[in-house]
């Protein structure tokens, strides 16, 4: 078929000297959005993507599978609990309490705040006492969230706006007074190029001036740093915890409240310079616990004494478990005998396990509605026999069950609240080997009793950050295997699934194992009779955005057709724009000569050949991205039009008002729609 012609992009002779490599960037100019250059060629690109676009195949069905709606954990406070759902015709998840006699109340609701749909709802938080409840919104997808704090009973508002909170937490102190949150320093105290940055931790009383705020952490530390600050039930200890970046590892102190003033708290280390991540619940029993990954790649829960909360007193409650990596856990002590819920996934599908709270031994398991994944166990917090938890799988949109330590019993709490009929489709834990040897493990789901034989599949990923993908209801997957295609999530290094050891894996210098995990999972696919070259598409978004970027310039035969949303290309260049800095982390850094030879190895913007009959390339962006800069997609979009010799598009979709995160519904549907078809047209389904 004929292709439409690119929008020209000039090739500049602009090269970076860097370790003594010289580094190309012949499409710098496109790093710049305002200039008018840059508008003109995304306007050419918006006109040739109307062009190629072609019909949204799937866009009704997406729409009708996501008519189920959601709900979320509730979260007790006194006879009161607080929950999120989205009724079928909703834009966005709304907020509301439930009174002790069931009455509900709707507190945050994003369309009654703009009927636009572009606001968001990134956080909540109740009070100790479920009177007042603070909560962070943004709008068009910047995700620099303003923090509110409201009456419950009214609806009135008594705090706020409080701006540069983004990713904040909020510490309440008893009877609702007075908080600890963390915030920005104002823009005019930081250079520009770092007004994302220098967090600090604060002490905010309700209803004075946010000038009045006390500052009790976070001064002189890395301007990277992203805070944690929690405090116990009682108001006694504060916890104060600090990564730097996204780093797999934290520093932690704790200051007990009622030896020192809450505004000049006298914080003591647990953990300081460990290569480690932990966390700490005070427990009712007067008990420290501990959970971290410390000497436990996958996880334990320890216990101590609050007032000797450092290593060396720690005692194993829930050792690590050779298989299954431990994700939270919930006290039950109304009971007889009080217990532990413990969470776990093991490779990927989540389980949980019933504990003696004073011993650790392990007494059952609670049933669960089967193999998929679990969401936040949730405890009241005097107490109780009782634990809520979120549940879902490939076919079962999230729904909520309650578990009776009392009676053993899992039963259904809460539905979605839509009808929807999922279709019926199947799905396997496969089993591959890497490059190296390692066995990696694929979900692969395809459509029940539909005939064998190769069929066009999206192979997706994400591998980084310690992130796992674990089963979960989408409306994408199911219409896609629905219309017979196969969808495949590969569990890549570079993930949670395995522990820390497997993120490790594929980090810094071990980046190229995710890649090769990738890789190993195509051919795989292939080599079983799933699906043919011509038929594989993949797909992948931020993080995921590199692998399926790495992918298609590292093996472009293997696929016939890529997705990639929201990604980061220019890895030389990465920690200049966005949130960059606060992953050399995971990635490694540029400026480092070691660290450059890394990057420089996969980075897919450095890697683009001419003459090169590449995939057909569907790159999605969103303007208002301020975690990944669009330009790491536009200069890669010119690159892959400049060099591929294939009759196949490289075609960008440039979204705007919108960023890396939440958005609305029907914006949502338009994004899969236009992705599948794509995918669809290109692998021949």
């Amino acid at each position: 078929m004929t292709r439409e012609p690119y929008p020209t992009a000039r090739r500049d002779d602009v090269v970076d000297i860097l370790h003594e490599t010289p580094v190309p960037d012949p499409y710098r100019w496109l790093e710049d959005p305002d200039s008018p250059e840059t508008k003109g060629w995304l306007l050419g690109q918006a006109d040739l993507f109307a062009k190629e676009r072609g019909p949204q195949r799937f866009k009704s069905r997406v729409a009708e599978l996501l008519r189920s709606g959601s709900v979320g954990v509730p979260v007790w406070r006194g006879g009161r609990h607080f929950f999120s759902r989205r009724t079928p015709d909703q834009e966005h998840a709304v907020y509301y309490v439930a009174e002790p006699d069931g009455a509900e109340r709707a507190l945050v609701d994003p369309m009654a705040i703009d009927p636009s749909g572009l606001t968001t709802l990134d956080a909540v938080q109740p009070d100790k006492e479920g009177r007042l409840l603070a909560y962070q919104i943004s709008v068009g997808g910047d995700e620099e969230s303003v923090l509110y704090v409201i009456d419950v009973t009214t609806g009135a508002r008594v705090e706020g706006p409080i701006d540069r909170c983004r990713y904040s937490p909020i510490a309440w102190l008893p009877g609702g007074a007075a908080f600890y949150y963390v915030r920005r320093l104002p823009s005019t105290e930081v250079p520009e190029n770092e007004t994302q940055f220098h967090r600090r931790v604060y002490l905010h009383r309700v209803g004075t001036s946010t000038e009045d705020d006390v500052m009790i952490f976070g001064q002189g530390l890395k301007m990277t740093n992203y805070y944690g600050v929690s405090v116990s039930r009682d108001g006694r200890w504060l916890q104060v915890s600090a990564h730097e970046g996204t780093a797999p590892r934290n520093d932690l102190w704790v200051a007990d409240l009622t030896e020192s003033p809450i505004d000049r708290p006298e914080l003591r280390v647990v953990q300081e310079g460990v290569d480690a991540q932990t966390g700490l619940v005070f427990g009712r029993d007067g008990r420290l616990y501990v959970h971290t990954d410390r000497d436990a790649s996958r996880g334990r829960v320890c216990v101590s004494d609050p007032a000797a909360p450092e290593f060396g007193n720690w005692r194993d409650l829930i050792p690590e478990d050779p298989e299954a990596v431990l994700s939270d856990f919930a006290i039950l002590d109304d009971l007889e005998r009080p217990v532990m819920l413990v969470g776990w996934t093991r490779h990927a599908i989540s389980e949980i396990s019933v504990h003696d709270l004073a011993t650790g031994e392990r007494l059952g398991e609670v049933p669960t509605p089967g193999l998929g994944t679990i969401g936040g166990i949730s405890e009241r917090p005097e107490g109780g026999h009782e634990a809520w938890f979120g549940y879902t799988d490939n076919t079962t949109p999230p729904t909520i069950q309650r578990y009776d330590a009392g009676t053993g019993e899992t039963t259904l709490w809460a539905a979605s609240p839509g009808a929807v009929e999922v279709p019926d489709v199947r799905t396997e834990q496969v089993v591959y080997r890497s490059k190296d040897g390692t066995d990696v493990r694929m979900l692969v789901i395809s459509p029940t009793g539909a005939a064998e034989g190769p069929r066009p599949t999206i192979l997706y990923g994400y591998g980084g950050f310690g992130l796992s993908m674990s089963p979960g209801y989408s409306a994408s997957i199911l219409a896609w295997v629905e219309a017979g295609g196969v969808y495949a999530i590969a569990n890549l290094r570079g993930g949670g699934e395995e522990g820390e050891e497997w993120h490790r894996a594929g980090m810094l210098a071990n980046k190229q194992n995710v890649f090769d995990d990738f890789h190993a999972a195509a051919e795989h696919l292939i080599a079983t009779g799933v699906t043919t070259p011509e038929q594989l598409g993949i797909s992948g978004g931020s993080n995921g955005g590199l692998l399926v970027g790495a992918a298609l310039t590292q093996r472009p035969e293997l696929y016939a057709a890529v997705v990639c949303s929201a990604p980061l290309l220019d890895m030389i260049r990465y920690e200049k724009f966005g949130l960059g800095a606060t992953w050399n982390v995971e990635y490694g850094s540029a400026e480092d000569p070691e660290q450059f030879g890394w990057l420089w190895g996969y980075s897919p913007y450095h890697h683009v050949r001419e003459s090169v009959a590449y995939p057909a390339t569907l790159f999605t962006v969103f303007q208002s991205d301020t975690r990944v800069h669009p330009l790491h997609a536009w200069k890669t979009c010119a690159a892959l039009q400049h060099a591929s010799t294939s009759d196949r598009p490289v075609l960008l979709r440039n979204e705007t008002e919108v960023g890396h995160g939440a958005r609305s519904v029907s914006r949502s549907v338009d994004l899969s729609a236009d992705t599948l078809t794509f995918l669809a047209r290109h692998t021949g389904l």
